[in-house]
């Protein structure tokens, strides 16, 4: 039997004890609050039930600490991994910056249209014309070898899903499909 499985009928069991133990403090409650029952439990299967309603609340507790434990655990792993992926995007980025020879402008208008930024929300930003960024957006294109944002963006994304690491040549054959020429 795997160890999955395993947790699973041993949780399950837990919920069961503890199903049957609250089930019989209610139905004993009810049923002294109602007048249903003119003889009260035996003593000793009392305390049996308190015994059992006892241990699966201390197992459902321990239980609940142990996922709590385990999901703190994968939210730091998917934030590390996030963060790792958010360097090396950025090591990427400045790496094919530099093989096609952008300048400092172009740099910064090829990440702000990175980041999904409008031609007027860029030139404002940068305080210049719009015609200064779409000349800048087409050095960048052409440089890079593609036709507009979405190429530009794949170009990225293309190598990131490769897995390519640091200073591992990008695939020279460019991106193909939607041809985006939107500033």
């Amino acid at each position: 039997m795997g160890a999955a499985l395993t947790g699973r009928l041993a949780i399950a069991a837990i919920l069961a004890v503890q199903a049957v133990c609250a089930v019989v403090f209610v139905w004993d409650i009810l049923s002294s609050v109602l007048g249903l029952r003119a003889q009260p439990i035996s003593w000793r299967l009392r305390e049996m039930i308190e015994i059992g309603a006892a241990l699966g609340l201390v197992l459902g507790l321990v239980l609940g600490g142990v996922a709590l434990h385990r999901s703190f655990r994968a939210r730091t792993a998917a934030e590390e991994r996030l963060r790792r992926a958010g360097a090396d995007f950025l090591a990427l980025m400045g790496e094919r910056f530099a093989e096609w020879g952008l300048t400092r402008a172009e740099r910064d208008v090829a990440l702000f249209a990175l980041k999904g930024m409008t031609t007027a929300e860029i030139a404002a930003l940068r305080g210049t014309s719009e015609g200064t960024v779409k000349a800048q957006t087409a050095a960048i294109y052409r440089k890079a070898g593609v036709s507009g944002r979405s190429q530009l963006l794949s170009l990225f994304i293309e190598d990131l899903m490769r897995g390519l690491p640091s200073g591992a040549p990008p695939d020279p054959a460019p991106a193909t499909g939607n041809r985006d020429t939107a500033a």
